[in-house]
């Protein structure tokens, strides 16, 4: 009895094991978690923010160059005298030490007091760069957003789609009843059942391409945010939610202030700025400060007895000027303008392209709003002429084909409708996106 107990347990265990892991890899998102969960898993915007540690790194070294440079050195001589003995002249013999031991060290420390002001533009100059950094990162981050937004509503088209088309499977199924009960009945003939047949077998041909595009697109989106890759997700209905637009130039301004490339460039504006005023300031003096401490050993001993050693100390100003850049340096001035010239050109064709994009994904989200509206009156239409197809199919008035066709039309005005929801709701973000910020 126990052992039938045990087996009937392991049974039940193995029957719900499949049920069990599979309700472990279900995963149900909103389109704003899916957002989120995209953005902290996405290897392109740790890719950013290490260029970020970067250039803040960078701007660590530059500001180093600031800091008092100091050395200290230590020289040991040792001097071997096989010829020790000098005499010059009439003077008396020189008697020199057949070896002899000398020390010397230095310490020496420079501080530069005014270079031209060529570090602190050198500081300016990288911290600006740090920010565009940032910028780009921030950028990466909303293509990131659109990313999983594209995608997610790629979901939602074919989850809809395969709803549709199970519905419209139900439904042929009941006609394929009643055009088998009619020609039990000697109503229609062979050929009508037939035709409900193959029609039955070619929806359920496009069920198993739905499926198949939706296991993709799941696994495109498992990846975009980082889950395991046999995650199956469940999302919910994205065009629910409020999509109302303001008036054009809202947009227009919107962007002009917040899109990443026109701020880079304002940027790199300053930059440019900056690296004038840099190459102006080769032509200015520089003025260091210094201070220098020597031990000379001359007495052979590493530790000398007193009075055989000295310890001047010295302390001293540098000015210096290379006024040859006053006349060479025109030319370089003159190339870093036109190089900003080229940022300030640059800003303006950007403006424009801005401006454009903004005016198109408007107008296209016009066009997707109105597309809603239409198909939802196509699809009373499609169902009323449906209604009307399916009483004359009844009554033996409408053949098996006009029964199909006006069924068929009726569904794919289901699909058309479901996938314009989509497409606005992509037209809307894809609108967001080119303000430079998706989430208002």
């Amino acid at each position: 009895m126990i052992h039938k107990t045990i087996k009937l347990s392991c049974l039940a265990l193995a029957l719900l094991l499949p049920g069990m892991l599979y309700a472990q890899n279900v995963k149900k998102l909103t389109i704003q978690e899916a957002i989120q969960l995209g953005i902290e898993n996405s290897k392109n915007l740790k890719l950013s923010q290490n260029k970020i540690d970067q250039a803040l790194s960078q701007l660590e070294i530059v500001k180093d160059n600031a800091l008092p440079t100091a050395n200290v050195n230590l020289i040991y001589n040792h001097a071997e005298i096989p010829t020790n003995k000098l005499i010059i002249g009439d003077a008396d013999a020189i008697n020199l030490p057949k070896r002899a031991n000398a020390y010397l060290a230095t310490a020496a420390v420079e501080q530069l007091v005014y270079g031209g002001g060529k570090l602190k533009y050198a500081r300016e100059s990288t911290k600006l760069l740090s920010d565009v950094a940032r910028l780009d990162a921030e950028k990466s981050s909303e293509e990131v957003s659109f990313a999983v937004i594209d995608t997610y509503y790629a979901l939602y088209k074919v989850a809809q789609s395969k709803k549709v088309v199970e519905q419209n499977l139900a439904a042929i199924a009941s006609q394929l009843k009643q055009a088998q009960r009619f020609f039990d009945q000697g109503i229609v003939t062979k050929n009508d059942v037939l035709r409900f047949q193959l029609q039955q077998a070619n929806i359920t041909l496009t069920q198993l391409e739905i499926e198949s595009n939706r296991k993709i697109v799941n696994y495109n989106l498992d990846i975009l945010l980082g889950l395991p890759e046999d995650t199956a997700i469940e999302i919910t209905d994205p065009t629910t939610d409020a999509l109302a637009v303001t008036p054009l130039n809202t947009y227009m301004d919107m962007a002009l202030a917040n899109r990443q490339e026109l701020r880079e460039l304002d940027l790199r504006n300053k930059v440019a700025e900056t690296d004038i005023k840099s190459v102006k300031a080769n032509s200015l003096p520089t003025v260091g400060v210094g201070a220098n401490v020597y031990y000379i050993n001359p007495s052979g001993d590493f530790i000398p007895p007193n009075h055989q050693y000295i310890v001047p100390m010295t302390l001293g100003a540098t000015v210096s000027w290379n006024i040859g850049t006053l006349w060479t340096n025109k030319n370089k001035v003159n190339d870093a303008r036109i190089q900003q010239k080229n940022v300030v050109i640059q800003k303006e064709i950007q403006n424009d392209r801005v401006k454009t994009e903004i005016n198109k994904n408007y107008q296209d989200y016009q066009v997707a709003v109105s597309k809603i509206k239409i198909l939802e009156t196509s699809i009373a239409q499609a169902s009323e002429n449906d209604r009307l197809l399916e009483s004359k199919y009844k009554n033996n008035v409408a053949s098996a084909i006009d029964r199909i066709d006006a069924e068929t039309l009726l569904y794919q005005s289901k699909i058309n409708l479901e996938i314009a929801k989509a497409d606005a709701g992509l037209a809307y973000y894809t609108l967001l996106k080119s303000t430079g910020k998706i989430s208002q």
